[in-house]
């Protein structure tokens, strides 16, 4: 090998290593910073399902501090055991481990009190659409049978069609929608095309469908479900008093 191609060869292998270090060493100083943001995320989608107003008259974002101190003020975390409904004590969402999440042995619950006393609750809510796995959270009135809000904050179903689920216009079709009525658990549904076509004398637990949305409707109308009614072993110790 001449000498220009040694030295060809060991600087290249210089500055990938060079680069390398800087790449790791940024990853590090930058992870704090990103888990806080994740943290952030987090909990103001919790405040959107609950209907916590995110921004100022002027329509700018509050800062990461106020939400925070809203969090902080107004909301107790549990973690319920899915196989029994009850509360695990001392448990926190960020102790969930990964699988337990992702087959939900271990349900994160948010409970919103004010002066003390509890007037709503907030759960995450995730499930395949039809490109994805989409990830929310719904929020129940203290009755714990009428929806305050829900949010889709995370997914990767197609722009325009099933991505509409993020927007407000949709997600604010759940509100006032009854999950429970008459002792029993209602479900919630997504209809295909609108609900005056499918219950001309009206319907309390049904929305609007998406057009061109069918299939990711219907992803919502599974997992959606299948989450109330995992959660309802404990609302119903709640309803009994």
């Amino acid at each position: 090998m001449r000498k220009g191609d040694t030295y060809t060869i060991l600087f290249a292998a210089a500055v990938c290593v060079a680069c390398s270090i800087a790449l790791s060493a940024t990853s590090s100083l930058l992870k704090a910073r990103q888990d806080r943001e994740v943290e952030l995320d987090r909990k103001m989608n919790v405040l959107k399902a609950l209907g916590v107003q995110l921004a100022d008259a002027q329509g700018k974002r509050i800062s990461g501090d106020e939400v925070e101190k809203i969090f902080a003020d107004h909301i107790t975390e549990v973690v319920l055991d899915a196989a029994t409904g009850k509360v695990l004590p001392g448990v926190t969402s960020s102790q969930i481990t990964p699988d337990e999440l992702a087959h939900k042995l271990k349900l994160p619950l948010y409970i919103w009190k004010d002066g003390g006393e509890i007037s709503k609750y907030a759960f995450p809510v995730s499930g395949k659409g039809l490109w994805s796995t989409i990830y929310g959270y719904l929020a129940l009135d203290r009755d714990l049978s009428t929806v305050i809000g829900i949010t889709f904050y995370r997914h990767g179903e197609t722009p325009g069609l099933g991505g509409e689920i993020s927007t407000d216009k949709f997600q604010a079709e759940f509100k006032g929608k009854k999950v429970f009525e008459n002792g029993k658990l209602l479900r919630l549904e997504v209809v295909k095309g609108k609900v005056t076509d499918k219950y001309p004398d009206g319907n309390d637990h049904a929305v609007d469908g998406i057009s061109g949305a069918t299939l990711t409707g219907k992803g919502l109308n599974h997992f959606i479900n299948q989450d109330l009614e995992n959660y309802d072993k404990y609302f119903t110790g709640i309803r009994k008093g």
